[in-house]
């Protein structure tokens, strides 16, 4: 059985520059098909705009709001909101306060995944 506690992973930074903590992905365990993060985004800060190729992700908004950009579109979120990011979508998240979300990619969540503008 694999069990992770959330405050016992080192937080890093993405590609995209937000500060995630990695709760269950290749890195911490035999995962293979998908990984799960908390990501933090201060008041004012946001990710950079970009895309994955492999990679299909999920937001799940914990606290905090925001603007959600996917393909052009704009919308504000807030908590409890869930979010659908098809891979080869461009995305972006602003923070208008501090944000925590969880993010789960399918396969799992690598820097070589990720591609800018």
């Amino acid at each position: 059985m694999e069990v992770r506690a959330i405050d016992q992973q080192a937080p890093f930074t993405t590609k995209d520059g937000s500060t995630i903590r990695s709760i269950l992905d290749r890195s911490n365990a035999p995962v293979e098909k998908q990984s799960l993060a908390e990501a933090t985004i201060p008041a004012g800060g946001e990710t950079e705009r970009h895309w994955h190729k492999e990679s299909e992700e999920f937001y799940f908004i914990l606290s905090g709001s925001g603007t959600m950009e996917l393909e052009g579109e704009t919308r504000e979120v807030g908590e409890g909101d869930a979010i659908l990011i098809p891979a080869g979508s461009w995305h972006q998240i602003q923070a208008r306060e501090d944000l925590r979300l969880l993010c789960c990619c399918s396969p799992p969540y690598r820097h070589e995944d990720t591609y800018f503008e």
